[in-house]
């Protein structure tokens, strides 16, 4: 007999009646507490001043805690009892902390209701119970839709945010609780399961038979003895065992705690303690519990924070219970960050969980992240990890192409292949429900026979719950439902290594089909980003040069604070622009201090290198090639020498500028003259309507656009349309306001309209240039237009007063190249996408990221255009659109508002790709020369003789051992063959991995070494100087 309506509710009525009985109150708890703004340590909150605060006491100002305590004495009643600490609210409440007998003891929050006080008490026990519980912020507001004119789309928060919550001990039914998840677990089991099968039909005689049984009704101890006869009416369904063909599910514990989001670092901190308390609460409960933690971040704030909380880790860790895995310091966003800075993750991630740990981290878990470069499996492989894991590609809530896979080979740009598994929601559930979705959701239905499975709640903390492990205990093998096993995600791998080589591979990035937004959103934090990685940049390179040839100290742990910063500001929810205004407040004043401790960090050791002469200043070019640069000159120079020979000047605005060649990875010395005699003629142009060099005549009309741009050497048009056209959309995403671009933006233009002013700022002898001043709808812009002397790039120097709600801002280059594909910088490469909507994964990528520079190509001249900070782009035919800016209303409602700052230009060229300029160009728009007052001579660190393979890095070695560590990459999609040399006093070169581990001995003959470079093939040295 199946169930019917009357049975299924009966059975019903019996499930959700033992979940009323599982808790007991005994006595009320009365609270007492105060309310702060500060950051208190449980020692300090103890010495203030505590008040009575009875349940329904209003509290919870903006950003506010409130400390709150109880003295607890059990009564004898409940001896040999389980007693707990209970909050006796459904309703959210605040996110509380508690500790117990001055122990953390894990988090109050809506999965998590009780903190167990003894597990069987004997009676007069007292226990001091305190408890920092926060008060919150406002809504947590993700947008989406239209925000009505003049309502705002985060209000403030009212005054009084919380209410004190009624607390009480009670008595735990144990019983009670174990004969609730029987039920639950069947019931939820036979939901799955075929109707017409011979399981379920067994499985609803048992459920119905146990309503039968139990007398819920009885006097307690007569209930619970009926309640262990319907359990063991049960007993023999839960008993009973899976065949062979039982798929198996690999789960772990997991919380995935965001380092900031919709609140800020502060508040994360509070979050690593009540999570992790929680979880080692459930660890000493359950020995079988394995609980994955990564993000060495959020391990240091606990162990600054709660050190005795980071002691119990450690004791974890070491009985297997606490999983510390992830590879990187924090869950990255992987479209933004830099190369090297995605190296530096893996470098400051596994550093930290090996010294921390013993772990050598093997995965690179990024279950959150919004698309994977496809410079990553190389980064993963240089740096020890095998194996790789997310979630998030799964995401497709506006439609798109399906990914194909779960478990499969992930190839990047240079052939590189990282073994790789896509799960679903890194936030399951462990009832059977959950689990048998989470297996029938693969999207590979053939060959695939395990998965992983994160459980636990999750984004702002948590983890999992007592439910989420006794339901796993139940399905360990339990006929009708998969498999399961506790273990980490490594051992998934390994256990499905041996079927690898089947697996099918997937080639290129794993583009994500939505959050197209975040690689716009936020605008200064972005450009903060990309400074500080060159500032980082300069500082290592010459740090490392003033070390080997000046004696200079290197500022190491300065430098390695400095890299943690931004690193923990490329977290996948703060650089991507997706948190809440305060994140950018605390986010933009750390890329400052970055910039200005590395910028003094580089400075100091440019003067190592030279001699502080005052009428001699040192430009320094740390780009690998020889540079022709303008060079800022000291106020009282005339002009300037370059050994011996004038150089030629230009004052732009106050600064006089030198124009001088530099040499690759290293300086040059210019003397105070007298002034140069100018030229009789300027080979740079300027009109109000025209700028013109000896490559390129640009013709302008009065909306400040670029009406033609003539290619001089073979006469060739490159305007389609208007150059440097500015267009304005209605950018109104259905979901997640910073997060998406939807696609229909592109049919509501806003009309911009008007003329601009113009005038001629510089007419030469090196540069010319125009400023263009006109509005944007709402906003203003203020343009310099300009053009070096035989220079093939127009430089677009940018201010905007961004002024706009629920608007998209892109500037528009529709040339007159005909391509099929679009190519687009990444890290340590590029990579080739469709300028069409031929197909519909196509179309999807209506929008992409880039680095510096997105181009088009045909086989005999392309145009590129360049930027200084910002990573959204799409190329539709031969128009190639940056987005400058966009104005999302949530989470942060004054996102980009004022002041935002870009330089872009557009670059042209005659011949292939790979013979183009294009690289440099970039390069140098992005990575300004520096000087230092003094002669320091000239010298060439390094040189490389082939234009594709790019130094992008030198550094002092990671271990203070005085090495330094050279990186190059090759940067066209060529094998190549070349030479570096270097000047430094070399005493053996090895090859190293990207982790700066030994590899193979390089043959060195006066400086110079062969080397061989696969594809966009990243290869790093490690040189052993003479002393």
């Amino acid at each position: 007999m199946a169930l019917t309506p009357e049975w299924r509710g009966r059975i019903e009525h019996w499930r959700n009646t033992l979940r009323d009985l599982m808790y007991v109150k005994v006595e009320d708890v009365a609270l007492e507490g105060f309310v702060t703004l500060d950051a208190l340590t449980p020692e300090q909150a103890v010495r203030r001043k505590f008040k009575p605060m009875p349940p329904g006491t209003r509290w919870g100002a903006k950003w506010e805690y409130a400390w709150l305590r109880a003295a607890v004495k059990l009564p004898k009643s409940v001896a040999g009892r389980w007693v707990v600490f209970s909050r006796d609210s459904e309703q959210p409440g605040a996110e509380s902390r508690v500790i117990v007998n001055r122990r953390e003891a894990g988090g109050l929050d809506w999965p998590h209701r009780t903190i167990t006080l003894s597990p069987k008490a004997k009676g007069g026990e007292a226990y001091e119970i305190l408890i920092e519980a926060y008060g919150g912020h406002g809504p947590w507001v993700c947008g989406g839709g239209p925000v009505p004119h003049g309502v705002a789309s985060v209000p403030e928060p009212a005054a009084q945010q919380q209410t004190v919550w009624p607390t009480s001990i009670g008595i735990w039914e144990e019983d009670v609780y174990q004969a609730w998840l029987d039920l639950q677990t069947l019931i939820e089991l036979r939901d799955q399961l075929d109707p017409e099968s011979l399981r379920v039909a067994d499985l609803d005689e048992g459920l119905r038979e146990f309503t039968l049984i139990t007398d819920l009704e009885l006097p307690r101890e007569d209930m619970l003895r009926t309640l262990r006869n319907g359990r063991s009416r049960l007993r023999p369904l839960l008993d009973s065992t899976n065949g062979p063909t039982s798929p198996v599910l690999y789960c772990f514990g997991h919380s995935h705690i965001d380092v900031a989001w919709l609140w800020p670092l502060a508040e994360t901190e509070r979050k690593c303690a009540r999570t992790l308390g929680t979880q080692l609460a459930l660890m000493e409960q359950y020995p079988e519990f394995k609980f994955l933690q990564s993000q060495p971040h959020l391990y240091t704030m606990t162990k600054r924070r709660f050190p005795e909380l980071y002691r119990r880790l450690k004791d974890a860790a070491r009985r297997g219970q606490l999983i510390p895995e992830g590879g990187m310091w924090v869950e990255a966003d992987t479209n933004l960050s830099g190369g090297e800075s995605l190296i530096r993750q893996f470098i400051h991630g596994k550093r930290f969980f090996r010294e921390e740990f013993g772990v050598d981290c093997q995965l690179m878990w990024l279950p959150d992240v919004f698309g994977y470069s496809g410079a990553l499996p190389q980064i993963m492989a240089g740096c020890g990890i095998k194996y790789f894991s997310t979630q998030k590609i799964f995401w497709t809530y506006n439609g798109g192409d399906p990914f194909p896979y779960n478990t499969f080979w992930w190839e990047g740009i240079d052939g590189t292949r990282i073994f790789s598994h896509l799960h679903n929601d890194y936030n399951s559930g462990t009832n059977p429900a959950a689990l048998a979705a989470r297996w029938k959701e693969r999207v590979q239905k053939n060959g695939l026979r395990a998965r992983i499975v994160p459980f636990g709640h999750g984004d702002g903390g948590g983890g999992p719950t007592r439910d989420h492990l006794e339901f796993l205990r139940r399905q360990r093998d339990l006929e009708g439902a998969p498999r399961t096993v506790i273990a980490s995600p490594v051992e998934f791998f390994k256990a499905e290594e041996a079927r690898a080589a089947a697996l099918p591979v997937y080639v290129g990035e794993l583009y994500f089909q939505n959050h197209r937004g975040t690689y716009t959103s936020q605008a200064r934090t972005k450009r903060g980003n990309r400074l500080c990685e060159i500032a980082l940049r300069e500082a290592e390179m010459w740090s490392a040069a003033a070390a080997a040839l000046a004696g200079y100290a290197v500022p190491a742990d300065r430098l390695d604070a400095a890299w943690k910063t931004v690193l923990l500001n490329q977290f996948h929810d703060i650089i991507p622009g997706s948190s809440i205004a305060r994140v950018y407040e605390e986010t933009e004043a750390m890329h400052a201090q970055v910039r200005k401790a590395v910028g003094a960090i580089a400075g100091d050791a440019r003067e190592a290198l030279g001699d502080g002469a005052v009428d001699s200043v040192t430009a320094f070019n740390s780009l690998s090639w020889e540079r022709r640069a303008l060079v800022p000159l000291p106020e009282d120079f005339e002009g300037a020498t370059l050994d011996g020979d004038d150089l030629p000047v230009q004052r732009i605005g106050e600064t006089l500028m030198a124009e001088a060649t530099l040499p690759s990875c290293g300086w040059a010395t210019l003397s105070s003259a007298d002034p140069a005699k100018p030229p009789s003629s300027s080979p740079v142009k300027a009109a109000e309507n025209r700028l013109e060099n000896e490559h390129l005549r640009a013709v302008f009309n009065p909306r400040g656009e670029i009406v033609s741009l003539t290619d001089k050497a073979t006469g060739f048009e490159l305007a389609a349309q208007p150059l440097n056209a500015f267009r304005l959309f209605k950018d109104v995403p259905r979901w997640f306001d910073a997060w998406d671009i939807d696609s229909m933006y592109e049919q509501q233009p806003v009309e911009l309209g008007g003329a601009a002013e113009i005038e001629v700022l510089a007419k030469g002898p090196l540069a010319a240039a125009l400023r263009i001043e006109r509005r944007l709808h709402k906003s203003k812009l203020v343009q310099e237009v300009w053009l070096r002397r035989d220079s093939r790039t127009l430089e677009f120097r940018t201010t905007i007063d961004w002024k706009e709600r629920h608007k998209l801002l892109k500037v528009c280059f529709p040339t007159t190249l005909h391509a099929n594909e679009a190519v687009h910088e990444i890290q340590f490469g590029h990579l080739r996408r469709p300028n069409h909507r031929s197909r519909p994964f196509d179309g999807d990528r209506y929008e992409v990221s880039a680095h510096r520079w997105t181009a088009l190509a045909e086989e005999n001249r392309g145009a590129a255009v360049l930027n200084d900070g910002k990573y959204g782009v799409n190329v539709l035919g031969g128009s190639i659109n940056l987005t400058l800016l966009r104005a999302p209303l949530a989470p942060d409602m004054t996102a980009d508002l004022g002041e935002q700052l870009v330089t872009y230009a557009f670059h042209a060229w005659n011949g292939s790709f790979f013979d183009s300029a294009l690289i440099r160009e970039a390069a140098e728009l992005n990575v300004p020369v520096t000087t230092t007052l003094g002669n320091a001579g000239a010298r060439s660190l390094f040189r490389v003789d082939a234009p594709n393979v790019i130094v992008e890095t030198v550094k002092p070695a990671e271990d203070g051992s005085g090495d330094v560590i050279v990186r190059l990459y090759e940067a066209k999609r060529a094998t190549t063959r070349c030479t570096l040399e270097t000047t430094l006093p070399l005493k053996h070169v090895h090859t190293a991995s990207l982790l700066e581990e030994d590899g193979r001995p390089v043959d060195v003959r006066r400086g110079a070494m062969s080397l061989n470079f696969r594809p966009f093939e990243i290869k790093t040295l490690r040189l052993a100087l003479r002393t």
